[in-house]
């Protein structure tokens, strides 16, 4: 229903774009973008970001902002592509798939953008992949992991690509984590039934862990958003499961475990990639101690190539250790602006050649090899949570 609804507000977007280019006096203020320092010229090249600035997970789109622009910066001091300067231009989503639908088709029919990046979370990248298709202009999801984002039922959508392994291997990899690392027989399932991620996280974990050999102990839903789980927290803890997997966004996540704890649970929660951020652990106050999710990098991982990347964005952004959506970020647009600089023109189709042929391309994220479907195959990272901190716990191969 989420997804037909987000499909529908996106026809609706283009059709309001396509009116305001008629009307330009009554054309709706733009959302929120990044400063450019040079309007689109034919001495540019122009690439679009649409992420999450502002709403429940506003450092989804500000992480994955500022490892973009990392990526443009660093391309545009050794003079740019085929001599023209990288300009980017970065949309609010505001967390809504309308607005990011809204942002992808403003990018694509205003901003004449070569290529898009983003979202982060899948119910949006969903929303956006229908306009990348038919406008015929690549779109790669830095972090988006439901399946759904790169296919069309049975088909792969021919312009939309990630560079984040998918919900299929993230579900498997907890799952095998909670029953071979961990010993765990009984797990409830606490799923946001408004988010897509959520929703196929929660399946692919339930799969693979009942085949495993583990129980479900209860199955209970939240919506993001929601301030009182208790009564959901309270069902659970009847039946006294070994762990809680709750495959949500920080906000909610750690919300929700302090408020397990007051109700005296004290299993360890399990989660995905949404918990990666520096506002979980100051939501959370603590309360994450001695739980796990599974993300795409750490930054324990002293491999040259993730020092490097630390060092360069910690020098950029005042000392902060970039999170799994600035690697992401950073990985997305470096992939694109390889395959720009690789087309034989400058076009879509041109573009959407050579990002499909990307090969053991070396990410920040693990060395990037696109399928047919168009997703990477790597490893998973989990991590564990100490003393209100991440700790890195397993990496699970493919």
């Amino acid at each position: 229903m989420r997804y037909a609804r987000a499909l529908m507000m996106a026809v609706l977007a283009i059709g309001a774009v396509a009116c305001k280019d008629k009307e330009p006096e009554k054309a709706a203020p733009p959302t929120a973008e990044t400063k450019v320092s040079a309007a689109p010229t034919s001495d540019t090249i122009v690439i679009g970001h649409v992420g999450s600035l502002t709403g429940n997970e506003a450092t989804f789109g500000q992480s994955s902002d500022n490892g973009i622009k990392l990526a443009v910066e660093e391309i545009n001091k050794k003079n740019g592509i085929k001599g023209k300067k990288v300009v980017l231009k970065t949309y609010d989503s505001q967390g809504k798939p309308e607005e990011a639908a809204v942002a992808a088709t403003r990018l694509v029919t205003q901003d004449k953008v070569l290529t898009f990046l983003g979202e982060v979370a899948s119910s949006r990248s969903i929303a956006m992949a229908p306009i990348a298709d038919s406008n015929k202009i690549p779109m790669i999801s830095n972090a988006s992991t439901n399946p759904k984002v790169t296919k069309d039922g049975d088909k792969t959508r021919p312009y939309v690509f990630r560079v984040c392994y998918i919900d299929p291997f993230q579900g498997t990899v907890m799952a095998k984590f909670a029953v071979e690392n961990k010993k765990f027989k009984k797990v409830a399932i606490l799923r946001d039934v408004g988010n897509d991620y959520s929703v196929g996280l929660a399946n692919f974990f339930t799969e693979t862990f009942k085949k495993l050999g583990g129980e479900i102990t209860d199955d209970v839903s939240f919506k993001a958003g929601d301030q009182d789980f208790k009564a959901q927290l309270t069902k659970v803890k009847g039946k006294n499961p070994d762990a809680l997997y709750v495959p949500g966004y920080y906000t909610d996540v750690a919300l929700l475990a302090r408020q397990a704890r007051e109700l005296g649970l004290k299993q360890p929660l399990m989660g995905g990639d949404g918990w990666d951020s520096p506002k979980l652990f100051e939501i959370a106050k603590g309360s994450l101690d001695g739980s796990y999710f599974s993300n795409h990098y750490s930054p324990e991982d002293k491999s040259p190539v993730v020092q490097d990347f630390i060092t360069k964005y910690k020098a950029a952004y005042g000392g902060a250790t970039p999170d799994a959506l600035a690697v992401l970020g950073y990985d997305a647009a470096s992939v694109a602006l390889a395959a720009i600089e690789k087309a034989k023109e400058l076009t879509g189709p041109a573009i959407r050649d050579e990002i499909e042929k990307t090969k053991d391309f070396k990410g920040v994220s693990g060395n990037i090899t696109l399928d047919a479907d168009h997703n990477p195959v790597k490893s998973s990272v989990v991590i564990g949570i100490e003393k209100n901190a991440q700790k890195y716990a397993a990496t699970i191969n493919p």
